[in-house]
């Protein structure tokens, strides 16, 4: 069962274009939606959740219509929205039979063993008599995607699941999601860049409401290959080097400024080559090296 996105535009009341025109085909496994913080991401995620309805467009997840079946949407619907809360004087075991009970498993039997398969799936079985209130932020991730898979839903959303978790529950995090994408269609929203790459067999950039680019993270990174080029320099000939090449990133590595640039042909000027990685294709195609139609970079070249 794979999910159908056409034309889905979103314009909210003070005027903010969150989405226009977003057309994406996602096909079972995991998916990864990636952009900065205000590109639309969230806003695509609550649409899919049937917690917002677009002003245009239509959205197919198989044979259900997302914007006029939602009741048939949530059957199947798992959603880990960026926050969410929980009741801190509860223990997971306790809330999670609560969620349980929403879902329509209302038979004791059933309903305890589901909980208790769960917990052991997200590993907090051993902390299930534990209060909610006491949990890491990385634990209560882990709870709330058990919460999501209540019910086997056949499509899962979550949104920036990874912000704000230490290294090593991001690791945990990670593994967990890694083992859900075989059966059901996994959308995961964020603005990390490895977590894509670590997970995502397919994925799409979204910036400013509209797709850059849609892509398997291998195949775009190959894309990419003697096209990026990179030079160690001083800060404060960064303005210069944007002037004359196309910059696609620039950061600091022990104290100095690491420069990653975009050109077909070498640039010269003490710029050696790199191999890409999916960073480089990110800013390349926030930086328009890529275009949507081809998944290549654009013809035209800034002349070095």
């Amino acid at each position: 069962m794979g999910l159908a996105i056409r034309n889905v535009s979103k314009r909210y009341a003070n005027g903010v274009q969150a989405l226009q025109n977003v057309s994406l085909d996602i096909p079972p496994g995991m998916y990864g939606l990636l952009g900065p913080n205000g590109a639309g991401k969230s806003t695509l995620m609550r649409t899919l959740a049937t917690l917002q309805e677009p002003d245009a467009g239509s959205i197919l997840l198989g044979d259900i219509d997302v914007v006029h079946q939602k009741e048939a949407v949530r059957q199947t619907l798992g959603y880990l929205p960026q926050e969410f809360g929980v009741y801190p004087k509860a223990s997971a075991e306790e809330l999670l039979d609560y969620f349980a009970v929403l879902k329509g498993i209302t038979n004791r039997t059933v309903r305890r063993a589901t909980t208790e398969a769960l917990l052991k799936q997200t590993n907090l079985w051993d902390k299930r008599q534990q209060k909610l209130g006491g949990y890491s932020g990385g634990m209560k991730q882990r709870f709330g995607v058990a919460v999501a898979l209540l019910g086997n839903p056949q499509l899962l959303i979550v949104d920036e699941p990874t912000a704000g978790l230490d290294p090593a529950e991001r690791v945990r995090f990670l593994n967990l999601l890694s083992e859900l994408g075989e059966n059901s269609v996994v959308i995961l929203s964020t603005h990390i860049v490895e977590d894509v790459a670590e997970l995502c067999t397919n994925m799409a950039i979204i910036n400013k409401g509209q797709i850059l680019l849609e892509a398997q993270p291998l195949e775009a990174v190959a894309a990419l290959k003697g096209r990026i080029w990179r030079k160690l320099t001083d800060k404060t000939t960064l303005p210069a080097l944007e002037q004359e090449y196309r910059v696609i990133s620039a950061k600091l590595l022990s104290g100095r400024t690491l420069v990653h640039a975009y050109s077909q042909d070498r640039p010269g000027n003490g710029f050696e080559p790199v191999e890409p990685d999916l960073e480089d294709v990110y800013f390349s195609a926030m930086t328009g090296c890529f275009s949507q139609a081809s998944q290549q970079p654009k013809a035209e070249e800034i002349a070095l």
